[in-house]
């Protein structure tokens, strides 16, 4: 048992609710094709396969599943980023490394838009389209975990959400800062769980 544990720190575990809905964090060509400088983590490639596995699993069971990427018009939209390759013009509206990952792409089924900030909830018309769907559970996804995943948990947490993350699903440029990220956001927000244990639940639902 480390500090954090005799502290409280993760003791409880959250579990699923009724109604849950998969979200995909910005699984996009940017971050995920290695034409871009920020494209060429295999650990988020292992995340957008191993997603692809659990939206066709959400699909067979009729859960719903949301899905953003981020883009934006131009650097007046933009706020203070630290991240030089996201101003060069790869990330502004038509550029190829906006376009979602076709992995994970299925606009007859999957509610997608655009986001300009780092969480999923920001500003998007995520939160009604929850509420419209009943839903009470989120199994977040995406990249990069120590960006825009742990901004979209801490909102989901915030909202009022089961938050349940597959840490399988989720990727990062560094594995240690995908790591040292779940741990941070099991030990107060989160369930971090596997692929296998949500498609368990899935099953079963």
């Amino acid at each position: 048992m480390d500090q954090f544990e005799r502290a409280g720190y993760g003791q409880r575990d959250i579990g699923f609710g009724a109604k849950p809905a998969l979200l995909m964090v910005d699984f996009q060509l940017g971050f995920t094709d290695g034409v871009s400088p920020i494209g060429r983590s295999g650990h988020i490639q292992s995340a957008v396969d191993n997603t692809r596995t659990l939206l066709l699993a959400c699909k067979a069971k009729q859960i719903p599943v949301a899905s953003c990427r981020v883009s934006w018009g131009g650097p007046d939209e933009m706020t203070h980023w630290k991240i030089e390759t996201l101003f060069d013009g790869s990330f502004y509206h038509g550029h190829r490394c906006t376009e979602l990952d076709p992995r994970i792409a299925d606009s007859d089924y999957v509610f997608e838009f655009i986001k300009t900030a780092p969480s999923i909830f920001y500003e998007t018309p995520l939160k009604p389209w929850l509420v419209t769907h009943g839903i009470d559970t989120t199994i977040v996804t995406g990249c990069t975990t120590s960006g825009c995943v742990r901004a979209s948990v801490v909102d989901s947490f915030s909202a009022g959400y089961r938050t349940i993350v597959p840490a399988d699903c989720c990727g990062d440029q560094d594995a240690e800062a995908h790591a040292s990220n779940l741990r941070d956001v099991g030990r107060r927000y989160a369930d971090v769980v596997d692929l296998q244990t949500v498609l368990d639940h899935i099953q079963k639902s």
